[in-house]
């Protein structure tokens, strides 16, 4: 039973790309498919290591961090390594995604305490125009 392969209009299809951007990620060295004449012909391993790419850049990975990863996984040393490699990346990403977060919360705290003192200083100046409004009309 033959290997199953894809063309690139297949991968681009199955994961909405284009194939300018697999190109790319071949370019990068992430998939390495054979060549039948002019056409690339993409192996199951290819679409794996597309679909872990893709995750990759979910999790917010640069495609150099993915592909370090991926090529540690290729590899037939042992497998703590490569593990020990993956959960420092992670580590270090999720550090970077938490101060953003609290960098966001403390934004978020502020724009509300704007909001907070730009509603109370219209509700003056509409209450204040509500009470001048009839005095003018006196006048």
């Amino acid at each position: 039973m033959p290997a199953q392969t894809f063309t690139i209009s297949q991968l681009a299809k199955e994961f909405d790309l284009t194939t300018r951007a697999i190109r790319f990620y071949e370019d990068m060295g992430l998939l390495t498919p054979e060549r039948a004449g002019l056409q690339r012909v993409y192996s199951a391993r290819d679409r794996a290591r597309l679909t872990l790419t893709l995750r990759a850049k979910r999790l917010g990975l640069s495609l150099t961090e993915a592909k370090d990863i991926l090529d540690m996984y290729d590899s037939p040393r042992d497998t703590v390594p490569q593990l020990e490699k993956f959960l420092g990346v992670l580590g270090t990403h999720r550090a970077q995604l938490e101060a953003q977060l609290t960098e966001l919360q403390a934004n978020l705290a502020e724009v509300r305490e704007h909001e907070k003192k730009g509603r109370a200083t219209l509700a003056k100046a509409q209450k204040a125009n509500k009470t001048a409004k009839p005095a003018e009309a006196k006048a």
